[in-house]
């Protein structure tokens, strides 16, 4: 399996991809180029290395996990089965795992990076900055250190719907007699519409060991901006590879695409009292699966009482962020102590709670 380094051609430092200008950076003398500029430099943007020998390790075979050899510096590179990028622990500088992305895993496309780590870090503290019970530490500089920039796998469902609709439309009036008593008209109609749907991106999280809440909820992405897949773009960050088949969730998919297909139809129905569906059928057809790798800056936070792991997610592309704050007890505390106590004692003093 190869490792693959992206070499400035200026001084042959390693490059990273820079979300902010869409370019190759060098960490070292600070050029910047495009794809094609780089490709113009130097004939070919990667030099591919051999992995390490990584059967003999039978500790580390079972825990899945690979070695590789970090072209920079020769320190080893281990790595868990499903990454495809990540960086030297000693040297720093980026290698993208090739070998993981080949033959049927090779992603169709990918969203390049465009909120880099600085303004991810900013909007996280913005974020956070707004939350008045989080712990001390959450907002500490070795916190925000844990902020990693990763590419997510996912699998995109896309098709097109046939459906058809009849139901009965009913309107009332009401006829007021002369006597004063109202009467109602009832009128029925019966309805029938058909048409034809065009589904695109509806998106699933393709990596186990990840939150698939979590990686879900950064949702959606502008699918526009995809790009067909290029091992440069992971350079400078860690890319995950997928180990979920589309199969897993071909039937969640489609159920949610015909009910989705099925309420926008009977949306069309207006300028009845009552509808009542008779028949609805919803036939999905030129069904496609496409694999991508999305951004995602992802944070972790460990709360010191008992150990319990809390993650957050920001969209790479469009700073979306979520995940669930941990509370800090001691404020939570002085909050009830300062305003609730009060409270209660005044109701008590009123006989409000006697």
């Amino acid at each position: 399996m190869a490792v693959i380094t992206y070499k400035c051609p200026n001084c042959g430092g390693g490059l990273v991809f820079d979300p902010k200008s869409q370019q190759f950076k060098c960490e070292y003398c600070l050029s910047g180029f495009s794809e094609e500029e780089l490709k113009a430099r130097t004939g070919a943007a990667e030099e591919e290395y051999k992995a390490a020998p990584s059967g003999t390790d039978s500790a580390r075979a079972e825990a899945a996990m690979m070695v590789y050899s970090c072209p920079s510096c020769g320190a080893e590179i281990v790595a868990e089965e499903t990454t495809a990028a990540t960086s030297c622990y000693y040297c720093h500088n980026p290698v993208v795992l090739s070998g993981k992305l080949d033959g049927a895993y090779e992603p169709d496309s990918v969203i390049p990076f465009e909120v880099d780590q600085k303004t991810a870090r900013e909007r996280f503290k913005e974020w956070i900055g707004k939350k008045r019970y989080v712990p001390g530490d959450f907002y500490s500089p070795e916190q925000m250190k844990r902020l990693e920039g990763i590419y997510y796998p996912y699998w995109t469902f896309g098709c097109t719907v046939e459906g058809s609709l009849k139901a009965e439309g009913i309107r009332n009036k009401d006829l007021v007699a002369v006597s004063g008593y109202v009467d109602v008209e009832t009128s029925r109609f019966a309805v029938e519409l058909e048409g034809e749907m065009q589904i695109g991106h509806v998106a699933r999280a393709a990596l186990k060991k990840a939150d698939r809440q979590l990686s879900e909820r950064v949702l959606p992405f502008d699918m526009e901006k995809t790009r067909p897949f290029k091992a440069g773009y992971l350079s400078g960050f860690r890319a995950e590879r997928r180990d979920r088949g589309q199969e897993e969730f071909s039937e969640e998919v489609e159920s949610e695409v015909r009910s989705f297909a099925r309420e926008a139809l009977l949306g069309n129905v207006s300028g009845y009292d009552q509808v009542r569906v008779q028949q609805q059928t919803e036939n999905i057809k030129d069904k496609s699966w496409s694999y991508c790798l999305f951004p995602v800056w992802i944070m972790t936070y460990q709360r010191r009482k008992d150990g319990k792991m809390y993650y957050f997610a920001m969209n790479g592309q469009t700073g979306k962020i979520c995940g669930m704050l941990p509370a800090d007890g001691k404020k939570l505390a002085v909050l009830f102590m300062s305003v609730f106590l009060p409270i209660f004692l005044l109701l008590l003093i009123g006989g409000y709670l006697i």
